[in-house]
C-alpha cells in the first residue's frame, strides 16, 4: 500500500488549473497550424493566425487564453493500492482548483446555487469523476471547460433501431445549430452508449483524447474521420465567419447499454481547448 499526502495532490492540480489556461497543448496548436494550411477562407485564415497568436502571447506572458477560465472538470484515477492521507481526495481536489485559480488570476466562474446565482468565489467545487484502477499512482486529468461552449452540448435517448447515419445526422445537427456560439473551430466529444447519465460522461471524456488519435476500432475511427468531414462542410467556419475548418477533430467513446435504448451525447469545447495531465 502506497500512502499519498492530501497536499501533494493539492499541488498538483493548483499546477493544472494554472498550465491549463496558459499553456495551450502541442497537440491543438498543430492542428490549428495545419488548418490553417488547408483553409481558403481570407478570413477563416486571419482568425486562425489570430487564435494561434493568442495562444503564443498566453504562453510568453503567462496570460488566460481566454477571459472564460472554464469550470474545472477533474478526471481521477486511482489505484486500488494508494491510501490517501492527511486529508481526503475530494478536500484536496477542491483546494488544488482554489489556489490554483487565485494564484493564476483565473476569473471563477462557479455559483454556489444554479438558481440564486451567487459566485463561490475561489471556482469550486470541481466537477469530479473518480474510477479506481489497478496499480499505485492518482492520475489526475483537468479540463478547463468553458460555459459558452458548453451550453452548445446535447443529449438525445435514441430507439435501438436507429442507423448510424440518423446519429450522425444529429451530431452534424448539433453542430450546425451551435453556429458560432461554441467558438469554433471546435473539438467535438461523442458518447455512444451507457445510460442517460454516462453518455454525456463518455463525451467529455472524449474530449480528453488527444488530437490526432483515433478510436482503436477502425470503423470507429472511420467514423469519426467522416464526422469530421461533414461538420468541415457545413460552412460555418473559424468563429463562425465561413470557411473549412469548423472542427478541429471528432472523437467518439462507447459503452455497453440497455436493448431497449441508445443515449447518444455530443460534448463540445472550443478551439480554447484547456486540458492537462499529472501523475502522482
Amino acid at each position: 500500500m502506497r500512502e499519498i499526502v492530501a497536499s501533494k495532490i493539492t499541488e498538483a492540480v493548483k499546477n493544472l488549473c494554472v498550465n491549463a489556461n496558459i499553456d495551450l497543448n502541442k497537440d491543438v496548436l498543430s492542428a490549428l497550424n495545419e488548418s490553417l494550411k488547408t483553409e481558403t477562407s481570407p478570413i477563416g485564415r486571419e482568425i486562425l493566425r489570430n487564435i494561434i497568436k493568442n495562444a503564443e502571447i498566453a504562453r510568453r506572458e503567462k496570460l488566460p487564453l481566454c477571459q472564460d477560465t472554464g469550470l474545472a472538470c477533474v478526471f481521477v484515477e486511482i489505484g486500488q493500492d494508494v491510501r490517501i492521507i492527511d486529508g481526503t481526495l475530494a478536500e484536496a481536489l477542491n483546494e488544488g482548483v482554489s489556489r490554483g485559480y487565485k494564484a493564476g488570476y483565473l476569473r471563477k466562474s462557479v455559483t454556489g446555487d444554479p438558481i440564486a446565482r451567487k459566485n463561490t468565489g475561489d471556482n469550486t467545487p470541481a466537477m469530479v469523476h473518480t474510477e479506481i484502477v489497478p496499480g499505485e499512482k492518482i492520475k489526475i486529468q483537468l479540463l478547463a471547460k468553458g460555459g459558452g461552449a458548453e451550453n452548445c452540448s446535447a443529449i438525445k435517448m435514441f430507439m435501438p433501431s436507429v442507423s448510424q447515419e440518423e446519429i450522425s445526422n444529429f451530431i452534424v445537427q448539433t453542430v450546425e445549430t451551435s453556429g458560432p456560439n461554441g467558438c469554433p473551430p471546435l473539438i467535438i466529444g461523442v458518447g455512444i452508449g451507457g445510460s442517460f447519465d454516462q453518455a454525456p460522461l463518455l463525451a467529455k471524456k472524449a474530449l480528453l483524447k488527444p488530437i490526432g488519435r483515433r478510436n482503436s476500432n477502425s470503423d470507429t475511427a472511420a467514423w469519426e474521420k467522416e464526422l469530421l468531414k461533414r461538420i468541415n462542410q457545413t460552412g460555418i467556419g473559424p468563429m463562425g465567419l465561413g470557411g473549412k475548418t469548423t472542427a478541429l477533430a471528432v472523437h467518439i467513446e462507447k459503452k455497453p447499454c440497455h436493448i431497449s435504448s441508445l443515449p447518444v451525447a455530443v460534448n463540445i469545447n472550443c478551439h480554447s481547448h484547456r486540458y492537462k495531465e499529472a501523475i502522482i
